[in-house]
């Protein structure tokens, strides 16, 4: 189904308002976001994109706004994984907790940006390459298995080709410059820290988004849906990132869910042409595969090391 540029450009128009509301009015000032404002702001963006859910419904019938809900729990399933990431990026680079919002937010602009390429380039390459679609499968499956199996792995961001490679053109401040991305000293401009850690949480979504958005094409190829969803998914990221920081260690078996959400969704891309999976079916599974590793984390906590 094809969709009106104006909803287009209406939609990104509200995403910049939010955005500029975001940063300009409610953290004008850098400060820790705490677990209650968190919670307060997480529940806002999921009750705004079940709202649009809503919408789309009503626009578009009831089959879309399905897929619509499918696609934005598969996309916000799927990006707990960057949480974990983004924690252990905070902590490797100790980076202040009133200054983790702002780098957040200028990441998750890239991540629209980035997003919104990755979505053009995959329906086009599906609407002219039907066969990518098994090669998308296949992939989604291979990346279960190894999120299965890579449990634990460290993250070591100082062994990133790009980021060596970066400060050998960019000089890089040794300390920390409050909130700044950039310094100026003796008429040479310094990147500090800070930008390091934003770049290092661009380049993680753009690994994930090699996950994400082959994801969300098993669900729907409306681009507008997958869009829209992966934009809700993502603009909630930041407050979900805040209300979940302390509850990781509670949530420990996971990543076994993500694992098989992955490998359920591939194998729903390769069997679309032949046996298609029904997208109440779909969702369904989705929130049972979640719901089972949230239920098994809670009734399994994990066991913490004995203090000598």
């Amino acid at each position: 189904m094809q969709t009106h540029w104006s909803f287009w450009l209406g939609f990104n128009l509200f995403v910049l308002v939010m955005l500029g509301l975001d940063l300009g009015v409610f953290h004008r000032k850098s400060h820790q976001v705490k677990f209650k404002e968190a919670l307060g702001w997480s529940a806002f963006w999921i009750a705004l994109a079940f709202g649009f859910a809503v919408l789309i419904a009503f626009w578009q019938g009831r089959q879309p706004a399905l897929e619509f809900v499918t696609g934005y729990v598969v996309e916000e399933s799927l990006s707990v994984d960057n949480l974990f990431v983004f924690l252990v990026l905070f902590r490797y680079f100790k980076v202040e907790p009133e200054y983790q919002h702002k780098v957040l937010f200028w990441g998750i602009i890239g991540a629209l940006v980035m997003r919104g390429l990755f979505i053009l380039a995959g329906v086009q390459l599906i609407q002219r390459f039907h066969w990518i679609i098994y090669v998308f499968g296949v992939f989604l499956i291979f990346k279960g298995i190894t999120m299965l199996r890579a449990e634990g792995s460290d993250i070591e961001p100082e062994k990133n080709f790009f980021l060596r490679l970066l400060r050998k053109f960019i000089p890089v401040t040794e300390n920390y410059e409050g909130g700044k991305f950039f310094v100026r000293r003796d008429a040479k401009r310094y990147a500090t820290p800070l930008f390091i850690v934003l770049l290092v949480v661009e380049l993680t979504d753009v690994a994930f988004a090699t996950d994400s958005i082959p994801a969300i094409l098993a669900i729907t190829k409306n681009a507008f849906i997958v869009y829209t969803s992966n934009v809700f998914a993502i603009m909630g990221l930041r407050s979900l990132f805040f209300a979940l920081a302390g509850l990781m260690d509670v949530f420990h078996r996971l990543h076994y869910g993500l694992s098989a959400l992955l490998i359920f969704i591939g194998a729903k891309m390769l069997l679309s042409e032949h046996y298609p999976i029904p997208i109440h079916i779909a969702l369904a599974t989705v929130a049972g595969i979640l719901t089972a590793s949230i239920a098994a984390s809670l009734l399994f906590p994990k066991k913490r090391p004995i203090e000598t």
